[in-house]
């Protein structure tokens, strides 16, 4: 195969072909409308969402987000800014390391671990940190970005 049809694989992409290093973020606060819709999407209705009394006895202390809520920023990193728009995950493989309560910023980030040429795949280390810069979530995620142009 040559150089030109293994390069092929990222033709048309909206973002072009990503670069290994390459890093985008994207932050946001969470609330009490979060967990709503999150609940009215999937059904969590778990006590440690709506519970404060409850929630305060739990190692937790606070009343915390689903953590769908909490890597939901991730799919606006990937989907949006890298590798941008047309990406969809392909596998993902997340540790959960710390709750996120109701106004909390969290910020979410992608960095690309490797990207193949002869399709638009890329692997990325994702990570989402709190206010603080504590780790709440880190694993790694493949993705799949389709061509948008000219469909």
């Amino acid at each position: 195969m040559s150089d030109t049809a293994l390069k092929d694989g990222w033709a048309k992409v909206t973002n072009g072909k990503p670069q290994v290093g390459q890093v985008a973020k994207r932050s946001r606060t969470t609330s009490m409308t979060d967990i709503h819709a999150f609940t009215e999407m999937t059904g969590d209705r778990n006590p440690v969402h709506y519970d404060e009394a409850l929630a305060k006895k739990t190692p937790f202390g606070k009343l915390i987000v689903q953590g769908g809520v909490t890597t939901g920023i991730l799919n606006a990193v990937v989907a949006e800014d890298l590798p941008g728009p047309g990406t969809v995950f392909l596998n993902t493989n997340l540790n959960f390391k710390k709750a996120v309560g109701i106004d909390e910023v969290i910020t979410g980030s992608v960095e690309v671990l490797s990207v193949r040429d002869d399709k638009p795949i890329c692997t990325l280390k994702v990570t989402v940190v709190d206010g603080d810069g504590a780790v709440c979530v880190e694993g790694e995620a493949t993705t799949y970005t389709m061509p948008l142009q000219g469909l």
